[in-house]
């Protein structure tokens, strides 16, 4: 008969150790998920004010649209409050793991999904992706907060990745693949010069709009959307058949002066 494991002596004060010096981690690790579990059915049942925002078709193909007006000055002093606590340095994912690059020198703090105002502008951003979105299958990834000060970047890039990333399998030892369907990156603070969001490969699709000048033609080609704090523009990230549109590579110009706070929604496709 086998038998169980006790540990005594020198192995038990070894695994009191473990667990003293890891419990603060996996509490940490572990909180903002039971929160979530814990906190659903209130937040399933909050109820978000009225908003109205306007939209400006840019390009059609591919389809980005810019956003008047999407977050409210509420909404932003909160958003700024959630995520203060947590910046840091700005990482990407090269190589197959998440590392820090000269490419993207800003910083990024995550926001807690518990958070009502949090909860709300996502269902805002479902809300307007109607049927790109398909709410049984798809799912709104982490919330992030990004933030650029005097000579920070990020060089041309795109948010969908090479390949499908997989989701951290479930108690049941299922798991998924998925990418960045589309991107929200809206504007929280604008109080900088430079810091252009650039598109190299995207020309307006007409010329009427524009009228407080938010985007400009940029001197090497493309399109230049200036931080403009509530507004935000929108691209979707995917071809119809699931590979990523070379076209939306864009780029966070230097922030010449001053600082730039920008939000990051970016929903995720899952295959089957």
């Amino acid at each position: 008969m086998a038998r169980l494991w006790r540990p005594t002596g020198l192995s038990a004060a070894l695994a009191a150790l473990v667990i003293v010096f890891l419990s603060p981690y996996l509490y940490r690790r572990a909180l903002p998920y039971l929160s979530e579990r814990f906190l659903q059915p209130e937040l399933d049942a909050l109820i978000c004010p009225p908003h109205q925002y306007s939209t400006e078709l840019i390009s059609l193909d591919p389809l980005l649209i810019y956003m008047e007006k999407f977050l409210t000055a509420p909404e932003i002093t909160e958003l700024l409050e959630a995520g203060e606590p947590e910046f840091a340095p700005s990482v990407v994912y090269k190589q197959g793991r998440l590392q820090g690059t000269t490419d993207r020198t800003s910083s990024s703090a995550g926001l807690p999904r518990t958070n009502p105002t949090v909860v709300c502008v996502l269902r805002r951003a479902q809300q307007f992706l109607g049927t790109l979105f398909d709410p049984a299958r798809d799912d709104i990834g982490p919330p992030q907060l990004v933030r650029y000060v005097e000579g920070q970047k990020f060089n041309r890039h795109h948010d969908w990745y090479e390949r499908p990333q997989p989701k951290r399998k479930d108690m049941l030892g299922k798991g998924t693949r998925w990418n960045r369907l589309a991107s929200f990156f809206a504007t929280l603070e604008d109080q900088c010069e430079g810091g252009e969001t650039w598109f190299p490969h995207v020309t307006a699709t007409h010329s009427s709009g524009n009228k407080e000048n938010h985007w400009r033609t940029h001197e090497e080609g493309g399109l230049a959307f200036k931080p403009v704090a509530g507004n935000a523009i929108f691209w979707v990230n995917l071809h119809p058949n699931g590979t990523g549109d070379e076209r939306v590579v864009h780029a966070g110009l230097p922030v010449e002066k001053g600082q730039k706070t920008a939000m990051n929604i970016w929903p995720r496709k899952f295959y089957e």
